[in-house]
């Protein structure tokens, strides 16, 4: 980016004593100010500023949005990362929706009301720091935590620490988690960082495969040692000799397996089906489970002996909801590289979108992220894709419907009380237990006449 991340708010606007009013409001902010476009884009060129509150009216239209927008777009083309919050009044509603659709982080309605405008403001900002942070981390790949793995959790940081201290070593590796937490990717970063980088790594999904087929493809076979077993064929061990053997899903091994997997990895040798030579293989073992397999030990259905040559080092990988923040910068790589296979110009996910993955449970954790975001990169109608795009329903959009249910039952229990009252304020107030002024809002705010 080239400028340092701070946390800067430029206010835009014509009106002085409203920049002093949002100056003073967002304190915890380095409040810039600019009244019109070419302040507005000299302080721009200078700081880069991380979010930017700009009013439609900007003299030398202050009653329209023409120099507002021409400002906007100016401000997009220096600085696409800001986050641009468009300040609007009742008029200019759907000039704002359009720069939202042109690239615009969220629009406000006048007049304002500090709390609600300091949260979108906040959000916007945080926003802006994970969008960084995914930046930082596509530009210098040589800061992954770990080959092929995004990361800012303090959990995976600690996890992808003990990784690296592990994978030089020939210990054999149990990861443990849910199904889609990046079991085979962690698998992948730990052969990359061994000693036997150079060698193959043979991946078998031991739940994929038939029991009555599984123990040729581990071991392999001689020529006619079963009915169409036509020729000799070489075991996943074997092929993996000089490198890894990623064995996932073991816990679904059959209890059959368990014994011969044990005499392998206990003696380093194996005999193919039909065979009688002992064939000496040099691998390292990494597995993996999406089951507590120490609790089949004893009912007997996972051996003793086995889980511990297996384990002789266990990761534990956090499902998704635990790391929202990994989330979305994943959900963002997942995005860029979904768009360019799609040849689509989506760019990024709108406020909504970016809620919805932060609040979502994720059960299928990162291999259901990228079933979503794939889907909403092909499916999206503009550059942002939204919560809807993704299937999802955001907090912010929840919380909407919220405030919609309320304004409804407010507007019953007046236009109740006004008919009962036969039309007469006062006996109306008494009926709601609110001020005569306080009905006359309510009356304004939803447009009933008495």
């Amino acid at each position: 980016m080239g400028k340092h991340l701070s946390k800067k708010l430029l206010i835009v606007d014509d009106d002085a004593g409203l920049r002093r009013q949002l100056r003073w409001a967002f304190d915890d902010f380095e409040v810039l100010l600019a009244e019109d476009r070419k302040s507005a884009t000299t302080v721009v060129r200078q700081d880069e500023p991380p979010v930017v509150l700009l009013d439609l009216g900007l003299p030398p239209d202050p009653h329209g949005p023409t120099e507002g927008l021409a400002t906007f777009r100016e401000i997009l083309s220096l600085s696409p990362e800001s986050k641009v919050i468009v300040m609007t009044g009742q008029t200019e509603r759907e000039y704002a929706v359009r720069a939202v659709a042109q690239g615009a982080y969220d629009f406000y309605q006048k007049p304002i009301e500090m709390p609600t405008l300091s949260l979108i403001v906040e959000r916007a900002y945080k926003i802006y720091e994970l969008e960084s942070e995914n930046r930082r981390l596509h530009a210098r790949e040589d800061v992954l935590p770990l080959p092929g793995l995004t990361a800012t959790n303090p959990k995976m940081l600690e996890l992808c620490a003990e990784t690296r201290l592990l994978a030089p070593s020939d210990v054999s590796v149990l990861l443990l988690g849910e199904s889609g937490t990046g079991k085979e990717v962690l698998a992948r970063a730990i052969h990359a960082l061994s000693k036997r980088s150079e060698g193959p790594f043979v991946a078998i999904n031991c739940a994929a495969i038939p029991e009555n087929l599984l123990e040729s493809e581990l071991f392999g076979h001689e020529k006619g040692a079963f009915t169409g077993a036509v020729k000799k064929t070489l075991g996943k061990i074997e092929v993996a000799s000089g490198g890894t053997l990623f064995l996932d899903e073991i816990g679904d091994l059959p209890l059959s397996l368990q014994a011969k997997l044990f005499r392998f990895l206990q003696e380093r040798v194996i005999e193919r089906i039909g065979g009688r030579e002992e064939i000496a293989i040099d691998v390292r073992v990494v597995s993996a489970t999406n089951k507590n397999i120490e609790r089949f030990i004893p009912d007997g259905l996972f051996r003793e002996e086995l889980y511990y040559r297996l384990a002789e080092a266990s990761i534990t990988i956090p499902p998704l909801r635990e790391r929202p923040e990994d989330a979305i910068l994943i959900a963002n790589q997942l995005l860029q590289r979904f768009a360019k296979e799609e040849g689509r110009e989506v760019r990024s996910f709108s406020p909504d979108a970016i809620e919805a993955i932060l609040g979502y449970e994720w059960h299928g954790n990162v291999r259901e992220l990228e079933n979503r975001v794939k889907r909403a990169a092909v499916v999206a109608r503009t550059r942002h894709v939204t919560a809807a795009d993704l299937g999802l329903v955001s907090k912010t959009a929840e919380t909407a419907t919220l405030k919609s249910f309320r304004a409804e039952a407010d507007r019953l229990a007046v236009t109740r009380a006004l008919a009962v009252a036969d039309g007469n304020i006062s006996k109306a107030a008494q009926i709601l237990d609110v001020s005569r002024p306080t009905l006359y809002q309510l009356l304004k705010e939803y447009e009933i006449k008495a």
